[in-house]
């Protein structure tokens, strides 16, 4: 090789920490920073297998469940939605879908790609659903098999009630799967009492863990019902049977574990488990009241109106102040300022902001350093 065709990394910077106040990632504890850098082991050693079985109980506590099958699935929330659909539905089985964002329309998708009969409810984007409306929907649908729904719509910012659902489908069939994403120890998620047979999560958000794991739990309802499937799983790397082997007592090879990546969940459950759940809730809601409190005194409008709608503690939804341009602001605030907030999405783009401060980032001084920086360009 010769000189010229080295490396020159002389002009290359150092990247410059950033405060993430998008709708994930966040930023982390330095604990959760030391477990990402130990030193791997095998995904089979028996020391690694105890912290799959802490991480497994610190989950049943987090999405306050009983099911023993409780885990984290090898790949981002999205997989957990993956997962959901690959194990649940078989080719033309029904399922009604509650859309009031992107997450909820990616739930039709990937159900469709499974083959599902899908059924549609749909409300405005910034809204919620009224829970005896669907349960009315849930009973003129014949042969229903899964409902699913977004308890807490990244897009929006909205918090969706879902205990009159569940407690109706606990005395059925029908398996009710929720997107727990963004709320997942940030507000209150009763799996069990909701009547919740299948939830899923990502590590990104509140827990406040790098992306990559998405931690999932299935009732025993929901088991029976894979089990008497009639076609197999058409996820090889998803398929439940197969990966249970691996998490359950059995310890079969299915793939390598991200083992690093589960070391910063373990570490992540414990921080939120010193805490307290109750506290976590807490903090989450006194957070996300004085942001809306500092939202109101800067005349700016909030997306939800959190007067008729459950507006989410750790993930606003506002409105672009005028004379603003979306993107340019955007690109400023984190060249100059290294903050980070997000964009709409679909129809929502160029017109609101999402403002993430979630899980390590529900801080007072951060809410207070954002609006300092956003006061002088507020007219």
């Amino acid at each position: 090789m010769s000189p010229k065709d080295t490396i020159d990394d002389s002009s290359r910077t150092k990247p410059v920490d950033k405060i993430l106040l998008g709708p994930g990632p966040t930023n982390i504890d330095e604990r959760v920073k030391m477990a990402l850098s130990r030193e791997p082991m095998s995904h089979l050693d028996p020391d690694f297998f105890i912290i799959l079985d802490n991480i497994s109980e610190l989950l049943r506590k987090i999405f306050q469940t009983e099911n023993s099958t409780t885990f984290a699935i090898s790949g981002t929330g999205s997989s957990g939605m993956e997962m959901s659909m690959a194990n649940i539905l078989e080719e033309n089985d029904r399922i009604l879908v509650l859309k009031n964002g992107v997450f909820g329309e990616r739930m039709s998708d990937v159900a469709s790609r499974y083959g599902a009969d899908i059924i549609e409810m749909n409300v405005d984007w910034g809204k919620s659903f009224n829970q005896e409306d669907v349960i009315k929907k849930i009973k003129s649908i014949s042969n229903l098999k899964a409902v699913s729904i977004v308890h807490a719509e990244t897009s929006t910012g909205i918090l969706q009630d879902l205990n009159y659902i569940g407690e109706y489908l606990k005395n059925t069939d029908i398996i009710f799967i929720v997107d727990t994403v963004t709320s997942l120890s940030g507000v209150e998620i009763q799996t069990d009492d909701w009547g919740i047979d299948v939830c899923y999560s990502g590590t990104q958000k509140c827990l406040s863990v790098p992306p990559g794991l998405s931690p999932i739990t299935f009732s025993d309802k929901a088991l029976k019902k894979i089990k008497r499937r009639n076609t197999k799983i058409p996820s090889w790397y998803l398929d439940l049977n197969m990966l249970m082997n691996y998490w359950g007592s059995e310890r079969i090879y299915h793939h390598t574990a991200p083992v690093n990546m589960l070391f910063a969940l373990h570490e992540g459950l414990k921080i939120c488990h010193e805490e307290g759940l109750q506290n976590r809730f807490t903090r989450h809601k006194e957070n996300g009241d004085y942001f809306d409190l500092k939202l109101q005194e800067m005349g700016i409008m909030p997306f939800v109106d959190k007067t008729k709608y459950g507006s989410l503690p750790m993930l606003k939804s506002i409105f672009i102040p005028q004379g603003i341009d979306d993107s340019s602001f955007r690109k400023n605030l984190l060249s100059k300022h290294n903050i980070e907030i997000g964009g709409g999405l679909g129809h929502t783009k160029g017109k609101i902001w999402r403002i993430g401060i979630m899980g390590y980032n529900s801080r007072k001084e951060l809410i207070d350093n954002l609006f300092n920086v956003l006061g002088p360009y507020i007219v």
